[in-house]
């Protein structure tokens, strides 16, 4: 590769991170390892029969017998069951197997969980009863191997729109389904008084002045029943007429507004037979039910629009209809503005659990959260067939970076969401338990949003390894549309594809405020194998321009405003290959659907692992200003980067600078009478692990490296380090530095900083920015 291609790649830093988590994972304990079991979508590729071999009346042996029925080798395996209670098992052999009450477990032992197309494998068992199993599932899905279909979800709670002594009239919001809902049925009590294909129905023949209590049901088009609604206690009249429902509540004010809140008042409704509550809609979700005329809407967005109504409950739990609208914009701002609200983003990568040690309480325990203004999770993977954001999976990337197919089908559920986290890995000192649908880094990242409800929290969707498919995604309106959803859909609603138990229908929502575009990069090379066409820098813009359309749809359901942010190169010939940053003639550049863009300001210069970038000569990584004496043709600068931005018309509170945190490095380095800056190397040094050599986080460089004397190069604005001559040189962001940057981009009305990535440092360069930004 080029040094103009490579040495600005954005994530050269991340170019062997998926090695690292490959091999941290060959580093779990036994009883990790059975929950990195083939995930639920490869469960129509296999089956699990079940067999009684002999049966004596009170009890009997019985085995199962698990094919691969696909065309690929299953590498673990998971049967579950459930047994009526008068059946127990006792002795069993070939399989590990653990219970809740009747629901049975069985995972691979460690001879027999490989098993290659048209192979099986059975495991065996004896108990006493009679019973046959029930609901089996084979890693998450049906046993059959036909596909899972999920129940349908609850309705939403019974409302009354009419009582009249003898008869309730009902309505509720509608229940969800994957393969669509077909009916409800309606209880009264415990008995079912009727099935509807719509959302309303009517309760007739009923007695006066009785209170009744109802619950819904829904029913899926394969016959499958969900939970019960919230039930609902009404009353019918006491006779002599319909028993009208109550007046609208008067329009709601605001009574105060900060940058995450709007407390609200309105004037009472009336009803013939008084009024109960009133339900508080943002937007069309309600936000609370409330006895009083007043209440107090928290957690918002800074600089953000909410739209209110007011809807009054009777004590017969009839509702009226709406109050007039009531839109208020929170204080503060929804952009970082110049001089105050800067962003400070910290990019935590989900394999840094393993290796780095670094875990979501780490941010915590670091005093980073309370310092930071977003996160981005890094990275969610597109899918190499679907099109579509990909989680579920828990399979590494291959070791070799240069490998065209690295990152296809890759990913780490394991990591995101299936990990049991211990009270002391835990950010609120709570562990984890087996039966929880959510647990892993999302769970843990919920619980650090609870303690820092101001925090944001971006999925990352991308980066080095992952932006092989972008351009198919991008390609077409179809496409487009398609892949937008799959992601809202997965991260925003929540909805995490079900793999060893964890996972399910709106598991992680409420932990997402957004996506951050990490394509690297459009139109231009990237990691070895990316598809690039002549349109990606067209289909870019219209690919944000989608994502803008369906999270402001979202948001009008929802009231809340959701982010949309990217990470953009350093190189202005990348920047003119892929990005059109330049509103022109009325046409909007990429920024007009973004939030902010987390500018690349480092990895200027540096040398890989596999010695394909610049072995041969050292370099600043992430200078502020160019350095006379730089001998390569790039000329690269933080100055230079960020005016190629400002100068097409880019707002700049929309560019936040990115910072390294971490160093790269070369070795046998030639003093030069330089201390070895931009001199003769022969590859890179050794590196913070085995495979990532010539990178180490910040931390991990100054203790680590013996011998090495840190310098500051005032006129460009760089810090390195030299061990002396012929030995070890590192560049790399520290206090001084990040003081020097933070200090030149206010003036520039810049939007604050942003930090790749966040476990290189225990607190000092946090801190740094911290103060830096005040």
């Amino acid at each position: 590769m080029s040094t103009l291609s490579t040495g600005t790649s954005g994530s050269i830093g991340r170019t062997l991170r998926r090695a690292v988590a490959a091999l941290a994972t060959l580093a779990l304990p036994a009883a990790a390892l059975v929950g990195l079991a083939a995930p639920a979508h490869a469960a129509p590729a296999a089956t699990a029969t079940f067999a009684k071999t002999s049966d004596w009346g009170t009890g009997f042996q019985a085995e199962w017998t698990v094919k691969n029925t696909g065309t690929t080798t299953i590498s673990a395996w998971t049967v579950e069951w459930d047994f009526p209670a008068a059946t127990t098992v006792g002795a069993y052999w070939d399989a590990l197997l653990t219970s809740s009450g009747s629901h049975y477990t069985a995972k691979n032992r460690e001879y027999n969980g490989t098993i290659a197309p048209g192979a099986s494998v059975t495991f065996g068992f004896v108990a006493s009863g009679d019973g046959a199993p029930a609901g089996c599932k084979l890693d998450g899905g049906p046993c059959d191997g036909s596909s899972a279909d999920t129940p349908p979800s609850a309705p939403g709670q019974p409302s009354s729109t009419g009582v009249t002594a003898n008869s309730i009239a009902l309505t509720w919001a509608p229940a969800t389904d994957d393969k669509g809902v077909k009916n409800y049925d309606v209880y009264r009590g415990d008995s079912v008084v009727g099935t509807v294909t719509g959302t309303a129905f009517t309760d007739t023949g009923l007695s006066p002045d009785t209170d009744y209590t109802y619950k819904v049901v829904a029913r899926d088009s394969a016959g499958q029943t969900g939970p019960a609604s919230p039930s609902a206690t009404i009353r019918t009249g006491s006779g002599g007429g319909t028993d009208k429902p109550p007046s609208a509540p008067g329009a709601p004010r605001a009574t105060a507004v900060t940058d995450t809140s709007v407390s609200l008042k309105w004037p009472a409704a009336t009803d013939d037979k008084g009024i109960k509550n009133y339900d508080v809609y943002r937007g069309t979700v309600k936000a609370a039910t409330v006895a009083k005329l007043a209440y107090t809407d928290t957690g918002l967005t800074p600089g953000t629009d909410y739209t209110y109504t007011v809807v009054a409950r009777d004590t017969a739990d009839q509702t009226g209809k709406a109050s007039p609208p009531l839109t208020v914009r929170t204080t503060g701002g929804g952009q970082p503005q110049p001089g105050a609200g800067y962003a400070k983003v910290g990019y935590f990568v989900q394999w840094g659990i393993y290796g780095r040690g670094y875990t979501v309480k780490s941010l915590e325990s670091t005093g980073a959260a309370a310092k930071l203004t977003h996160i981005n999770y890094s990275f969610s993977n597109i899918h190499p067939t679907d099109l579509t954001c990909l989680n579920g999976v828990t399979k590494a990337t291959t070791p070799n970076p240069q490998d065209p197919s690295q990152g296809d089908g890759a990913g780490d559920s394991w990591a995101d969401y299936e990990k049991g986290f211990g009270a002391g890995e835990s950010v609120d000192g709570v562990g984890d338990t087996w039966d929880q649908k959510l647990a892993g880094n999302f769970n843990q990242l919920k619980k650090l949003k609870a303690k820092h409800p101001d925090l944001k929290i971006n999925m990352s969707i991308g980066g080095w390894t992952y932006s092989k498919y972008f351009s198919d995604v991008a390609r077409t309106d179809a496409s487009r549309q398609k892949f937008v959803k799959s992601c809202i859909d997965m991260y925003i609603k929540g909805d995490l594809p079900v793999t060893n138990g964890r996972g399910g229908p709106g598991t992680a929502a409420g932990i997402f405020d957004g996506f951050d575009i990490d394509w690297e990069w459009p139109g231009s090379e990237g990691h070895a194998g990316n598809h690039v066409s002549k349109d990606d820098k067209a289909n870019n813009t219209l690919l944000f321009a989608e994502f803008r359309r369906q999270l402001d749809a979202l948001s009008a359901t929802t009231g809340k405003k959701y982010l949309l942010t990217a990470f953009t190169p350093a190189d202005p010939a990348k920047i003119d290959a892929g990005w059109d940053i330049t509103t022109k003639d009325g046409t909007p550049s990429v920024f007009d659907y973004m939030d902010f863009a987390n500018v690349q300001g480092y990895d200027f210069h540096g040398s890989g692992s596999d010695n394909s970038w610049e072995p041969n000569r050292t370099g600043h990584q992430g200078n502020l200003y160019q350095d006379a004496k730089d001998p390569y043709a790039t000329k690269f600068s933080v100055d230079k980067t960020v005016q190629t931005y400002l100068d097409a018309g880019v707002d700049p509170k929309k560019v936040v600078l990115g910072l390294a945190f971490y160093g790269r490095g070369w070795q046998q380095v030639a003093d030069g009478g330089a201390h070895g800056v931009w001199q003769t190397a022969n590859g890179a040094a050794p590196g913070q692990f085995p495979e990532e050599s010539g990178t180490r986080g910040y931390d991990n460089l100054l203790a680590s490296v013996a011998g090495l004397t840190v310098y500051h190069d005032e006129q460009s604005v760089a810090t390195y380090g030299y061990t002396g001559n012929a030995g070890q040189w590192w560049t790399f962001d520290d206090a001084w530095s990040i003081g020097k940057k933070t200090a030149w981009l206010k003036p520039k009305g810049l939007g604050g900083v942003m930090i790749w990535e966040m476990s290189g440092d225990s607190g000092t360069l946090m801190t740094a920015v911290d103060n830096g930004l005040r």
